[in-house]
């Protein structure tokens, strides 16, 4: 068994790590063990944008988790793919580039998350990213993430046409949702850099690399963190079937995702003790928030027939589909460098809300995210769902065989709250596509079909329909020192040990208005300066667009 020692020891090569393992090594005063299960990212069908849905359905790039039968829809077993490659769930994902309301970090910090407000938060996004149209006082103008808002709708009349029918409904445009207004229609950005997928292991894990002070080992399935009495001293892991450890001189990160981290702290013997008990780990800890507050997005797809024949359903061809992987490997541009979700929307879905709580992704296609399932002829679509759920569930391990898969249950829909926002948003999204603006496009509704009115046709449809839009989070919240289901503190430090830290979208108290992929990689950053010791970086204090009349206003 190898003993080697390394300052920081990262669990995990995804979203997170690789934002972590490329600061940590940036001095060149720390060593760094960064451990993955997954291995080599460059693969065609993760870096050309338009082939997004093969690596998350794979079994070679992916967990292909599944949840317990969720009693609020239905009783279906609701599929949660998280990534297993270098760069995680970022080289699996939609490539959207959502940072969230600013108001969702205002949230954070109510819910006990001190020093995690939006005006702290910013300057770590900024930090992140390099923004196409240049930095200014909301975007970052020098950070290793390429960010773009796509093609500019150029491809599609059906993405201008959204947009408009937005403003015809009597919602605003906004010119960037990541900046001053997230509240209405406009562009949709993504993680792109000249036509590849821009993954955390693209922007920040391969400069790391070239560093004699980072050392990354793949195929690795992490079992466990070691402790000395209630002090993190390392990990044990296992390769190509032979069991080794290595130590940590100065902390262990956990940044194995909303599913990996919860999971490998109750395998190391920290978290709800009657868990523990039960799948005979030995106590290290009582901690009974992990593995709870479990929140996702759901989705569905609304889609109807497109009179004129300008949808993708045409280039669903193997002859087309050729032209444009052709096309994409010589010149990385066209319909290969994008994910298709050019043009978006978020909006409130009832008066008293101060921040959307819906969010829209268009697709000028009818068909299933993954490729399957397309209608005949040309159609359209929107991916819409309500984003602030009150449900909560939990994730849970019953066996201490790091193989095996944790037990997962979302309960999904299960408040009256939650039901009622379904109710809103699928009629708010009716009403938004029978606007005059899609009057030379919109063909026959397909689904849900215009026999769907009812509160309990609605319902129904919904339970029978809707997916996960793939973000699991909240799994090992930051909280108060008063709040016992709290898992860390404001620094990311797990409670009642020490040496280890939780750095991923499990930390998050509350999920984000959007796509998690920008949140988590803003996290990372603003983690890496904690773990250094280095002061964060300044507060912004900039404006933030609240409808005037939020609280007796739904537009």
């Amino acid at each position: 068994m190898s003993k080697e020692t390394f300052d920081y020891i990262i669990v995990g090569a995804g979203s997170a790590g690789c934002v972590l393992a490329d600061r940590l090594t940036q001095s060149g005063e720390h060593t760094v063990l960064l451990l993955e299960m997954g291995g080599s990212d460059k693969s065609l069908f993760i870096q050309m944008p338009t082939a997004l849905s093969y690596p998350m359905n794979t079994d070679k790039y992916a967990w292909q988790f599944h949840t317990d039968k969720e009693p609020g829809v239905n009783g279906r077993k609701m599929h949660c793919p998280r990534g297993k490659v270098l760069g995680g769930s970022s080289s699996i994902n939609g490539m959207v580039y959502v940072r969230g309301h600013a108001e969702d970090f205002n949230e954070w910090e109510k819910a006990g998350a001190t020093g995690w407000n939006y005006q702290t938060c910013l300057p770590y996004f900024k930090k992140a990213e390099t923004w196409i149209q240049g930095g200014n006082d909301y975007r970052g103008g020098s950070g290793p993430l390429s960010t773009n808002n796509g093609n500019n709708m150029t491809l599609n009349p059906l993405y201008e046409t959204f947009i408009k029918a937005g403003e015809a409904a009597g919602y605003g445009r906004t010119e960037d949702y990541n900046a001053y207004r997230q509240e209405g229609f406009g562009a949709m950005h993504m993680t792109v850099k000249k036509g590849v997928r821009a993954s955390t292991s693209n922007a920040y894990l391969r400069r790391a690399m070239k560093r004699s002070n980072l050392t990354l080992r793949t195929g690795v399935l992490t079992h466990k963190v070691l402790f000395d009495g209630k002090k993190a001293i390392g990990v044990e892991y296992s390769k190509n079937g032979m069991v080794q450890k290595n130590l940590a001189a100065k902390e262990v990160i956990l940044s194995a995702g909303s599913v990996g981290s919860p999971q490998l702290l109750q395998l190391s013997g920290v978290g709800p003790k009657n868990v523990l008990k039960d799948a005979d780990v030995p106590l290290i800890h009582d901690l009974p928030g992990v593995g709870e507050n479990l929140q996702d997005h759901l989705e569905v797809y609304f889609q109807y027939y497109c009179k004129q024949p300008v949808s993708l359903n045409g280039k669903l061809d193997l002859v087309s589909k050729g032209m444009i992987g052709t096309r994409w490997v010589l010149f990385k541009d066209g319909l290969g460098a994008t994910n298709h979700f050019e043009s978006c929307a978020f909006i409130r879905s009832r008066a008293g809300l101060k921040a959307p709580n819906i969010q829209y992704h268009f697709l000028p296609a009818a068909m299933r995210y993954d490729g399957q399932a397309a209608v005949k002829g040309h159609g359209f679509q929107v991916h819409v769902g309500p984003n602030k759920p009150e449900s909560r569930g939990r994730l849970w391990i019953e066996s201490n065989n790091p193989k095996a898969s944790p037990r997962i249950l979302f309960n999904y829909i299960t408040t009256e709250q939650d039901k009622q926002d379904w109710r809103d948003c699928i009629r708010l999204t009716r009403e938004i596509i029978e606007q005059s603006p899609f009057d030379d496009y919109r063909g026959e509704e397909i689904q849900p079909g215009k026999s769907i009115t009812t509160d309990d046709e609605i319902d129904q449809w919904v339970k029978d329909n809707v997916e996960s839009a793939y973000h699991p989070s909240c799994t090992c919240k930051i909280g108060a020192d008063s709040d016992p289901m709290a898992v860390l503190d404001a620094e990311c430090n797990v409670r009642g040990v020490s040496n280890l830290r939780v750095v991923d979208s499990s930390i998050f108290p509350t999920i984000t208005n959007g796509n998690l992929n920008a949140p988590t990689i803003m996290v990372a950053e603003k983690a890496a300066d904690m773990i250094l010791g280095k002061p964060a970086l300044a507060s912004n204090n900039v404006d933030v667009w609240i409808h005037p009349h939020w609280e007796t206003q739904q537009r």
